[in-house]
């Protein structure tokens, strides 16, 4: 969804790096030295449901942060390379609460909850984002295959590894059981 909430559908295009504490203050210096523009922080709490006729490569997500709530449906494609691609359809949605409802008529399942603090800066036709969740940091770079190779050119991290999990494959894995619900929150 773009900053004025507007609906989108697309195809997401995005390459995920876990950082150390270190190389996260590294990046973020050189955001600034490139000329990115930070845009805001947000601290998240996204649940991811499963069930139902969405099978195993598809969820659908409600994210919730102080100013607002999306409502997400993400289909991942396969793919060998390191750059992740989904098919992605958002809206921002007034009442959460309403639309989680609407989800449990639908047969869909509570699966992961887990939290985020999350910086955002746009370099030309890219988002670049800092993440910090319970289980480590992370970077996220979303855009063109080529705004993606340029800012990791620019900002000096062609060498970082990339990370191929997804945030709730992470929160699967990483998280706490809590009833029926695997979650991954802030203390």
């Amino acid at each position: 969804m773009d900053q004025a909430g507007v609906n989108r559908s697309m195809l997401e295009i995005e390459k995920k790096y876990r950082l150390s504490s270190e190389r996260r203050s590294a990046v973020a210096a050189s955001l600034g030295e490139i000329g990115a523009t930070y845009t805001g922080e947000d601290r998240e709490e996204n649940t991811i449901y499963g069930g139902g006729a969405l099978g195993n490569d598809a969820i659908v997500r409600i994210r919730k942060t102080q100013d607002r709530s999306v409502l997400t449906f993400k289909r991942r494609l396969e793919n060998q390379d390191d750059v992740k691609q989904q098919v992605e359809y958002e809206t921002e949605i007034s009442d959460a609460e309403a639309a989680a409802k609407m989800l449990a008529e639908l047969d869909l399942q509570v699966r992961l909850v887990y939290e985020k603090k999350r910086k955002t800066w746009q370099f030309r036709d890219v988002e670049i984002v800092l993440d910090e969740l319970p289980f480590g940091l992370f970077m996220e770079i979303e855009g063109s295959i080529a705004g993606i190779k340029e800012a990791e050119t620019l900002l000096g991290i062609t060498d970082l590894e990339t990370e191929h999990e997804t945030y709730p494959r992470l929160t699967a894995r990483l998280g706490q059981r809590v009833g029926e619900t695997i979650e991954a929150r802030f203390n």
